[in-house]
């Protein structure tokens, strides 16, 4: 990732369906290099489909998804490899112990670095179960373990879907010290999350409920109580 760089990232108009219902639509942001986005709303507003779609692991109904003026659609390869998602699932390899997973995983973006490995495992305090197998840890370890891998494959964007569950004090303190050092080099950080995480004073806010489709039936509701 070039610390240096300069980006824009953005969402204009979009709109998602989950199944047949449509779940969001006329949703816009605008971010740049350095900045922070809390995903807000009740359960079902779509912060997990918006993820998603962030991703590239689905398309938008309508609208599109911007990186520098060009929609990300014409190269989705180059937008995956500017990115890091970490979602519900942890994703972790039960059949690995903690280093070899994390070890695994670095190397399918680069080559292998036993420091870059050691010192994210020892930042969230999994040094000690490196050769632990990973069955035996507790779901809050799994999901440090899988926010470790934000710091073995460098990217310019971090997508975070409720990245706390599971985490005691120490381990949201380490993941808000990491987000914290990834907005300094310019990195993008976009968290959806229901308890209270520190994304920074001037970080950005967008309820998805503020987007939620208006159905025909209230608009015709409106309309005779208006005659």
């Amino acid at each position: 990732m070039n610390e240096n760089s300069q980006d824009e990232w953005s969402g204009v108009d979009l709109a998602a369906k989950r199944g047949e219902r449509l779940v969001f639509s006329n949703l816009r942001f605008d971010l740049s290099s350095g900045d922070s986005l809390l995903l807000t709303g009740q359960n079902g507003s779509g912060k997990s489909t918006l993820l998603r779609l962030m991703a590239g692991l689905g398309q938008p109904s309508s609208g599109s998804l911007f990186w520098n003026l060009q929609n990300i659609e014409l190269d989705p390869t180059n937008h995956f490899e500017r990115l890091n998602y970490v979602g519900h699932l942890t994703g972790v390899k039960l059949a690995l112990n903690v280093q070899e997973d994390l070890s695994f995983w670095m190397t399918l973006h680069d080559d292998y670095d036993h420091e870059v490995v050691s010192s994210a495992l020892e930042h969230f305090g999994l040094y000690k179960q490196r050769n632990l197998p990973i069955r035996f840890l507790s779901s809050g370890q799994k999901r440090k373990l899988a926010l470790a891998r934000l710091l073995v494959r460098p990217s310019k964007i971090w997508l975070l879907d409720e990245p706390t569950i599971g985490l005691d004090q120490l381990g949201i303190c380490s993941l808000e010290k990491i987000i914290q050092d990834h907005r300094a080099t310019n990195g993008i950080v976009i968290v959806a999350s229901h308890t209270k995480i520190e994304l920074g004073d001037d970080h950005k806010k967008l309820d998805l409920s503020d987007f939620k489709p208006v159905k025909p039936q209230v608009i015709m509701d409106k309309y005779d109580h208006g005659k």
